[in-house]
């Protein structure tokens, strides 16, 4: 199973350049499965739901199911959180695993950079970097500058650096 990462400080795009390129790999053939990092508390579940009661009432695991869909939900209860390769070995291996986040992992990225934000470019302190997706031309760094707005250029580009075979959808093997 490939990784890849899309990675950028708050509102650069990352989800929303997840979002259009998930169908544009999966029309390819590519089956495709993603990580996100959040770095708040989060909930999938709600309050007086019978699995948040469940959670509340200090089960470790639980699993909620039905006909279309099924989750998993793991209570940390205190312990560090999962190393992402921890995470990755939970995963139904796939042709592509892409993570959004984990920053600072050591994984291939791409980086989602507007100017406009005022941030900093996170590759030119990240190794692992190999190409950086932009609304503007970013004329002085030595990577692939690809346009953040042409999805299925950025789809090559993953599709390529990866070497996915193109209408594979093979689960990872």
């Amino acid at each position: 199973m490939k990784v890849f990462g899309l990675i950028g400080w708050s509102n650069a795009g990352k989800t929303t350049l997840m979002i259009n390129l998930l169908p544009e790999l999966i029309g390819r053939g590519i089956k495709v499965s993603t990580m996100k990092h959040g770095h708040h508390d989060f909930d999938i579940d709600r309050a007086g739901k019978d699995s948040f009661r469940h959670r509340e009432a200090g089960a470790t695991e639980v699993l909620l199911t039905s006909a279309s869909r099924w989750a998993l939900m793991h209570e940390l209860r205190g312990a560090p959180e999962r190393s992402i390769e921890n995470l990755i070995s939970h995963m139904t291996p796939v042709d592509l695993l892409l993570i959004e986040g984990f920053k600072t992992h050591r994984h291939v990225k791409l980086e989602i950079h507007r100017p406009a934000e005022g941030k900093p470019l996170i590759c030119r302190d990240d190794p692992d970097v190999v190409a950086v997706a932009s609304d503007q031309l970013l004329p002085d760094i030595d990577l692939p500058v690809l346009d953040l707005n042409d999805i299925p250029a950025i789809a090559d580009f993953i599709v390529s650096y990866c070497g996915l075979k193109v209408g594979a959808g093979n689960g990872g093997t």
